[in-house]
């Protein structure tokens, strides 16, 4: 199984479309961090998804593509936390994060899908190792994630799209905060 991993840019729109198709990936469009409550619940699917084509065409990707044997596979997003507007509004985030809120180079990673057919491989751990070095490529100080615990409740899987604590700690982050038993804040130092 040959895994390449690559920035979604405008010319991979098509790609990013096809490692979103699963679970909540199709109507969300990956822009649920990208919207308030307000404008998300009035935005329709196909205008979530030119929302998303303009930020590939942007400067600064939103995430990264996972291609299995040249298929795509699975996507993850990362940036700068300050381009994801709703985590200033969450208060799992807002409260138990040490960062200022208005840091540029606090980085968030807080999207996976990883398509069926590549569950189970390692696929989201090879993802995550990616958004790190791109966080790190990008300029970042810190990269923040807010991952879920199986073990503390049944989680049904399309809420996974956080990712898991024992993922991220696997990774090198450290638990900052618990706000709720089955949700974490975690965080990796790239550079003091």
């Amino acid at each position: 199984m040959a895994i390449e991993i690559l920035p979604a840019t405008g010319d991979r729109f098509d790609d990013s479309e096809t490692a979103l198709d699963s679970g909540d990936g199709p109507e969300c469009q990956c822009q649920w961090w990208m919207l308030p409550n307000g404008p998300w619940k009035e935005t329709s699917v196909a205008e979530r998804s030119e929302l998303f084509r303009a930020e590939l065409d942007g400067d600064l990707p939103p995430g990264l593509i996972a291609y299995v044997d040249g298929e795509p596979a699975g996507w993850v997003r990362v940036g700068p936390r300050t381009t994801q507007p709703r985590l200033a509004r969450t208060r799992n985030v807002t409260g138990s994060t040490n960062e200022p809120l208005d840091d540029d180079s606090v980085w968030a990673v807080t999207c996976f899908v990883v398509r069926k057919a590549h569950r189970g491989s390692g696929l989201m751990r090879d993802l995550l190792d990616a958004a790190v070095e791109a966080a790190r490529d990008g300029g970042a100080r810190v990269v923040e994630g807010y991952p879920r615990e199986p073990s503390a409740a049944k989680i049904p899987v399309n809420d996974l799209y956080l990712g898991t604590v024992s993922i991220f700690e696997a990774a090198g982050f450290t638990v900052i905060d618990r706000p709720k038993s089955d949700r974490a804040l975690v965080s990796l130092t790239l550079r003091d």
